[in-house]
């Protein structure tokens, strides 16, 4: 994660280190600016400051990088909205899908996993740092979204099915609770799209769900004209 950070253009203000970690990471410190402190820590102390049962015994401490809302609705679109999304592992996933798609940012809903959890940072791998992303309430969004011109789509059922869905550049993709949608965090929006199902599961994993519809978007508007 470190190394992601670095190649992203972050610079850490400061490290913290157990000697063997230090060892092993050396060529990695090496790189680093010289007027970046690193700190050698007992593996008591690294325990303490890791959330990690089994700690790493290397801790970079960087400057958050959380975007305003207005900001990301400057962007080329479309943003991915983690509309009460409460499973870190999913929002860091969504986070890589967004950047591998080719999203012009993510909105973290509020009130619901929080950016900078340490398992959102590690589910990431790498794309907090290079991902466009911010924190907005519900209604903030929606009185955006309309403000600006954005079209409100919501991932969940009894929508447009996915195939047949056509997705505007300036979209903000909502994808819900794997249980309840977006219907408890949004209280309002422009169109729902549907994953088709053909087997007798449940319901897709959030991160899943909204990998697909982002794949199917990115796909659709790559060809479309820049403005459309």
């Amino acid at each position: 994660m470190l190394e992601e950070a670095l190649r992203s253009g972050a610079v850490p203000e400061a490290i913290y280190a157990t000697e063997p970690a230090h060892a092993a990471a050396a060529a990695t410190l090496a790189g680093l600016d010289p007027a970046v402190p690193v700190f050698l820590v007992q593996e008591r102390a690294m325990a303490k400051l890791s959330d990690l049962e089994t700690p790493p015994g290397l801790l970079a401490v960087l400057e958050t990088r959380s975007r305003p809302l207005a900001a990301l609705l400057d962007g080329p679109g479309p943003l991915l909205l983690l509309a009460g999304v409460a499973d870190p592992g999913n929002a860091g996933t969504l986070l890589r899908s967004a950047e591998i798609f080719g999203f012009a940012g993510v909105l973290f809903g509020a009130e619901a996993v929080e950016p900078y959890n340490p398992k959102v940072v590690r589910a990431s791998m790498g794309a907090i740092f290079r991902v466009p992303f911010g924190v907005a309430a519900a209604a903030e969004v929606e009185a955006a979204a309309r403000e600006r011109g954005y079209e409100l789509v919501a991932a969940g059922d009894g929508g447009t099915p996915l195939p047949e869905f056509r997705f505007v550049r300036r979209s903000i993709i909502a994808i819900g609770n794997e249980r309840r949608g977006v219907k408890n965090w949004l209280a309002a929006w422009d169109r729902t799209v549907t994953i088709p199902q053909r087997g007798a599961g449940e319901s897709l994993n959030a991160a899943v769900a909204g990998s697909i519809v982002a794949y199917a978007a990115s796909s659709q508007l790559e060809r479309l004209e820049p403005n459309a």
